[in-house]
Formats: C-alpha cells, structure tokens, sequence
C-alpha cells in the first residue's frame, strides 16, 4: 500500500495539469471508488473548473479547484495517479480521468480499495484541516509521540506506528525501516518505551519519514542498500547493519521484518 512517500510521488503526477481547464471528466461511475461521494456530482461538479493546486497528508491528497472545489484522495492498495496526452483513452481499470486542455489526468486503481471525495466550498474542508499533526509538521512533537505510546500502551511498536491517527503516512515498510534504526523490537509494548528509546523512536520517526520523501517521493529513487528496505521483503535477507540473517514474523497482524541481534527483546 502506497505510503507516505510513494502518495507525495503520485500527487506531484498532476501537477503538469495544474492551471488546466478541465474539459469533461470520464468516470466508470459504479466502482467502489465513489463509494464516498456521488460520481454524477463529481462530473457536474468538476467539469469547466481549472486545477489550482494541491496538498498530500499521510497516505491522503487533496486536490483544489477554481472556485471552491476539493477533491480527496485515496489511493488504497493499487491505486496510482498519472499524466497523459489530451487524446488519452481510458482503460478498464482507469476510473476517473480529468481530460483538461493539454493532458489528461488519470486515477487508476485495479482493486478499487482506493476512494474519492468531494467537497464545494471556498475553504479547506473541515475534515481534511482537522486531520492529525503529519510526521514533519512542527506539532508533530516528542509530547505527541509519549501521548501515542501511554494511549496505546498495551499494543506492539509495530501496531501503534501504523495507527494513522498518531503517525499519518507509516506503513508497514516505513514502519520495519524506523524500528530498525531505532534498535527497539517491533514486539515491544508502547508502555514500556521511555528516556533514550522514546526519543530514539521520535527521531528516527522523522528521519525515516525526511529520507523517503528525498528518495522516493521525489523521482521514486531507490533506497541504498544501507537502509533495511532492499532487504526487508524475501526471507533470507541479512541486516546491512550487523551482517545477521533478518526475522520476517506476523506483529501486530502484520507482516514485520526486523534484525533480532540488533533489536533485541528482553
């Protein structure tokens, strides 16, 4: 599932067509992706309106119109965002296209766990400006995380770094990537996470979330081969860090990867 970094990659897709008059908006109207608004009025809606801009919040964009327009959103398992040529034709799993008047910008999403939702109005929509701090906004701070771990103080590391109301944009290999720089199990409990391991956690949280976005978010680079990404997701990959065979275990209901001699359990 896209994350953080991987959605921030897709939003900067449409930029090409921002500033473009939309000219008519094709969607397959009954896909679960509407399943949040009505992709009649989206059409009405959206149609002759230009794109102005946009804005991405953890695993979340939001897209604005001229003249009070927004559009969320959500890119689920499979859903990507892509630019084409203005005569572009939509396939089976493109199900919704803006044909403006020199691209066309597509949202395409196989398995439709992705979403859509609108919302007319000048200002921010009161759902998107009340979302939690993100992991670089500067209310996203050391108290925050203490507040997240005493919360959920009874649930794994693995389990509350996925917890998008604390730690918008984690996902499982971000997750894997901040434990592993932090040295603490993902199997650790949140209440017993305190001193130099909370603040351990706090900024490898932000350090891991600042790489991605340079990597990935980016150009969709590749991480080096010093981070445990490239050798996180087969078994049999060693820890670039210690040189010891990797765990890949079921915490939390997830699959998790992790480096037992580094990331010790007690």
């Amino acid at each position: 599932m896209p994350e953080l970094a991987e959605v921030e990659y897709y939003r900067k897709q449409w930029d090409t067509g921002v500033g473009e008059r939309i000219r008519a908006v094709a969607v397959h109207p009954d896909k679960r992706i509407f399943r949040e608004c009505n992709a009649a009025q989206l059409v009405t809606e959206l149609e002759g309106r230009s794109l102005c801009g946009s804005l991405t919040h953890g695993k979340q964009m939001l897209f604005e119109f001229s003249d009070g327009a927004w559009l969320r959103l959500r890119l689920g398992m499979t859903g990507n965002l892509y630019a084409a040529n203005k005569d572009y034709e939509p396939s089976k799993h493109d199900h919704l296209v803006f044909e403006c008047d020199s691209v066309a910008l597509i949202f395409n999403d196989s398995r439709q766990f992705g979403s859509c939702r609108l919302h007319i109005g000048k200002e921010l929509p009161s759902w998107w400006s009340s979302l939690p701090p993100q992991i670089l906004d500067p209310r996203f701070t050391l108290e925050h995380c203490r507040e997240a771990l005493r919360r959920r103080s009874r649930s794994p590391l693995k389990s509350i770094l996925l917890d998008q109301s604390w730690f918008p944009g984690i996902g499982n290999w971000m997750a894997d990537e901040i434990l592993w720089r932090a040295a603490l199990h993902p199997a650790l409990l949140g209440g017993s996470i305190r001193g130099s391991a909370l603040k351990s956690l706090f900024n490898k949280t932000i350090e891991v979330a600042r790489d991605a976005l340079e990597v990935i978010g980016t150009d969709w680079g590749t991480p080096p081969t010093s981070w445990l990404f490239p050798h996180r997701w087969n078994d049999g990959g060693i820890c670039p860090s210690t040189g010891e065979p990797l765990v890949r275990e079921t915490i939390g209901g997830r699959t998790t990867c992790y480096c037992p001699t580094l990331q010790t359990l007690p």
